[in-house]
């Protein structure tokens, strides 16, 4: 394990976690050692048998979370900003290696939720394939890289730091070559599921759902920095109906108003422009991180938390809906047969009714004989 500290005043280390003997763990949970990264303690928990939501269809999957060791030490109140990387090593060809990493803002490790990653890491099936190289002898290798952001004053120069450390992030993923890294959003483990999430400003939905594309172009708003060009019309109006938004800012200094209003432009783009029959899992988990992020910044959004509730609950909607249209084209199939079935009864019934008649004509005249008498000669019996 290796530890660096850079100009700003981020820690970052990796530690590399062979598991031997992987498929002969008997626990639902598997805890690494303990490292320390930044000052602080951390470990990696997996979940080697898999995790399966059977309201959905989504096959076994490898969870895989990173947690603060010391949960004791963490101070009410109080969170640790990181962002973090889990690789899951291809022994057999490292450029398959599979590989998911935080976007956005950095995630909090704090006393309510300790934990951060992906329940959906990689599907069993994949994991335990000879021949995909990721178990050899028995052998699993993860390696964990761990950015902890220290000596960084109050929370909204904490917040700009994790902003530009993605914008950072982003420009390298953009000149990025390497097949198998997956931007993923993590998810507080175990209260609710991940999924991979796509990083902010990377406009993700098709021309047809946007109605303002993310160009990267800045623009100044009202005095208070520069956004995203299509966050200003959207901001401009939630800010003429709730002027709060602008006040509370006003006395923040230029960079905490800048990422405060380019973290509330982004939701508020993401409402405008993503469709309910969009708000899949994964989407479900990008807005809930869009909603923490502007939460941080302690706008009143009390107009706005019943519309951020009601689209989350649009998951549980398109399932149901799913579940509807799968019973109704199960009911037309058997509709279908049943009219099939009735139709070749209705030929068997009249079928039945000719062959009464004629046999009806048959038996007229017709007088029964034992079959079994004799033919005999004239002769009289004895």
């Amino acid at each position: 394990m290796k530890n660096k500290k850079d100009e700003e005043d981020v820690v970052s280390g990796t530690f590399t976690w062979v598991i031997d003997n992987f498929s002969k763990l008997k626990t639902d949970k598997h805890y690494s050692d303990v490292f320390t990264i930044g000052g602080f303690k951390w470990r990696i928990l997996i979940r080697p048998k898999g995790s399966h939501d059977p309201e959905s269809d989504v096959v076994d999957q490898l969870s895989m979370y990173l947690g603060v060791a010391d949960a004791s030490t963490l101070t009410p109140g109080l969170a640790r900003y990181t962002h973090f990387s889990f690789t899951l090593v291809n022994q057999l060809d490292s450029s398959k290696s599979k590989i998911k990493r935080t976007q956005g803002f950095a995630k909090e490790f704090k006393e309510e939720r300790r934990e951060w990653g992906y329940k959906s890491f990689m599907p069993l099936c994949e994991l335990y394939d000879c021949s995909a190289g990721y178990l050899v002898n028995d052998i699993c290798i993860i390696e964990a890289k761990v950015e902890v952001f220290v000596n960084i004053g109050e929370q909204g120069s904490t917040v700009y730091a994790t902003l530009e450390s993605t914008k950072k992030e982003r420009k390298g993923q953009e000149s990025s070559s390497m097949i198998s890294v997956q931007a993923a959003d993590s998810s507080p483990a175990p209260m609710t599921p991940s999924f991979e999430r796509k990083p902010p400003f990377l406009g993700t939905l098709s021309s047809e759902k946007v109605c303002n594309e993310l160009t990267g172009e800045l623009m100044e708003f009202m005095g208070l920095g520069k956004i995203e060009k299509a966050f200003v019309p959207l901001l401009e109006e939630v800010c003429s109906l709730h002027p709060s938004l602008i006040e509370c800012l006003h006395k923040r200094n230029r960079k905490v108003s800048e990422c405060a209003f380019t973290a509330f432009g982004e939701l508020l783009h993401f409402l405008k422009t993503t469709r309910v029959k969009d708000m899949t899992e994964d989407a479900c988990v990008r807005l809930q991180s869009l909603w923490e992020d502007v939460e941080m910044f302690r706008f009143d959004l009390a107009w706005l938390e019943p519309h951020v509730h009601s689209a989350l609950d649009k998951k549980k909607f398109l399932e149901r809906a799913r579940r509807v249209k799968r019973l109704r084209e199960d009911v037309d199939i058997l509709d279908s047969e049943k009219k099939r079935r009735s139709a070749a009864l209705a030929v068997t019934e009249a079928d039945l009714e000719v062959a009464k008649r004629d046999l009806a004509k048959e038996e007229e005249g017709f007088v029964e004989t034992d079959m079994d008498r004799e033919l005999g000669y004239g002769m009289p019996s004895p």
